[in-house]
Order: C-alpha cells, then sequence, then structure tokens
C-alpha cells in the first residue's frame, strides 16, 4: 500500500498545484474524487502482488514448457494466441476503440447509429488484436533466431512513415495511439513473461538482451494494421 501510494504521490501533486495554484478552482466532486483514490491506490497494489504471484510465473513457466518440448508450430500458436487475447481483454483498448467510433460518427465517417458504431469499434479492436498476436509470432522467431531487435524496428518504422504518407488522415491518429494502448495493464505482463521465460531456456540467448522487444512490438504491428484498416474502410 505504502508503495502504491508513493507511486501515485507525483500524479496527486501535479493535479492539485495545477487545479489549486493555477485553476484557482475547487475540485469538483472532492468525496468521488477522494473515494476513486483510495480505490485506485487499493487496485495498483493488489495489481501488483497479482503480477507477482501469478501472471510473470505462469508466462514463464509456459514459455519454458514449450521450449523443452521442442515443438515451435505449438510454440508459436501459443504465443500468437496469448498476444490475441490479452489484446481484446485490454481496458484501455475496449475505451480507444469505442471512442473513435463515436467521434467518427460524429464525423460522419460512419452511420451514427449503434450497429455502425459497434461494428466499427468492433473491426478496430479485432484488427489491434491480430497485429499483436502476429506481433509476438515475430517476437518468438527473433528470439529463437537470434536477429538483432532494432533492424526489425527501423524496418518496422521505415513502414510506418511509408503507410503514414497514403493512410486516410481519418485513421493515422488512432492507429498511432493504438499502438500505445496495446502497452498496458493485461498485454504486457504476460508478453514479457513469454519473452524472458523463453530467452532463459533456450541455449545460447541472454535473457537480457534477448528476453526484452517482444512489447516494441506489439507497439509497432498495431499501428500498421490499423492504418490498413483505415484504407479498407475510407479507401
Amino acid at each position: 500500500m505504502l508503495h502504491a501510494v508513493r507511486d501515485l504521490s507525483p500524479i496527486i501533486l501535479v493535479i492539485s498545484v495545477f487545479q489549486l495554484a493555477v485553476l484557482q478552482q475547487p475540485f469538483p466532486q472532492l468525496f468521488g474524487i477522494l473515494l476513486g483514490g483510495i480505490l485506485v491506490v487499493f487496485g495498483l497494489a493488489l495489481f501488483v502482488i497479482g503480477l507477482e504471484m501469478g501472471l510473470f510465473p505462469i508466462g514463464e513457466a509456459m514459455a519454458r514448457a514449450f521450449a523443452s518440448k521442442g515443438s515451435l508450430m505449438w510454440l508459436l500458436i501459443f504465443g500468437f494466441c496469448l498476444g490475441f487475447s490479452t489484446t481484446v481483454a485490454e481496458p484501455a483498448l475496449i475505451a480507444i476503440t469505442k471512442e473513435a467510433a463515436e467521434v467518427a460518427a460524429q464525423g460522419k465517417l460512419i452511420a451514427a447509429d449503434n450497429a455502425s458504431m459497434n461494428s466499427y469499434a468492433v473491426g478496430l479492436r479485432l484488427t489491434v488484436a491480430l497485429s499483436v498476436g502476429i506481433a509476438v509470432v515475430v517476437g518468438i522467431i527473433r528470439i529463437l533466431m537470434g536477429w538483432p531487435v532494432h533492424y526489425l524496428i527501423i524496418g518496422g518504422y521505415l513502414l510506418v512513415i511509408l503507410m503514414t504518407t497514403v493512410a486516410p488522415k481519418e485513421i493515422v491518429g488512432i492507429a498511432y495511439d493504438s499502438g500505445g494502448v496495446t502497452t498496458s495493464t493485461v498485454t504486457v505482463p504476460l508478453v514479457t513473461a513469454l519473452g524472458v521465460g523463453l530467452a532463459t531456456t533456450i541455449r545460447g540467448r541472454n535473457p537480457l538482451v534477448d528476453g526484452f522487444g517482444l512489447i516494441a512490438f506489439a507497439s509497432l504491428l498495431p499501428i500498421v494494421f490499423v492504418m490498413g484498416y483505415g484504407l479498407i474502410m475510407f479507401g
């Protein structure tokens, strides 16, 4: 609890200073803000404990088990399913796709009825989840082959720059934001644990050098896929 309070204190300080000293206004709904802050502290503390007790150990253990069995196909299938399922369940992605659908309806890019907005939001969500699944597969292959991560990242962002010039302007901002929301509370711990566990098991791989980097692919490929989704949706 004390660690959670310490980690959140800079946020609380910044908001308090700007609200009271710069805006010179009282906090709206002060009781709700205080209650919400207490719940955030409890939630953050429990979340960190849960990561240490459950998500990191299971991710590393399953990566070691698949690697020791020597089944590349099942390892790649597991990596894809892990990336896809954790991203589909990502709260930040659910929120941003819903917001994107509402804004697209207001901008008259899609019909302003619930069916059209839900279809657009679900399409975005599944596109991002598919891209993260493929990103995890690419990251696993990189660890197995020992490819330098920076070459793949540089090549990927060159593709992003190229697609930015041709993608519809309405989708570019959403695409870049989609790369950020995938690296959030659910996806990061499991994907990181998978990479570290895999690099620990494979002979000749250094967990510090080779175990990390999967999250970079999980941030990069959604940008490419969402701009591709925009090209299909909006021409």
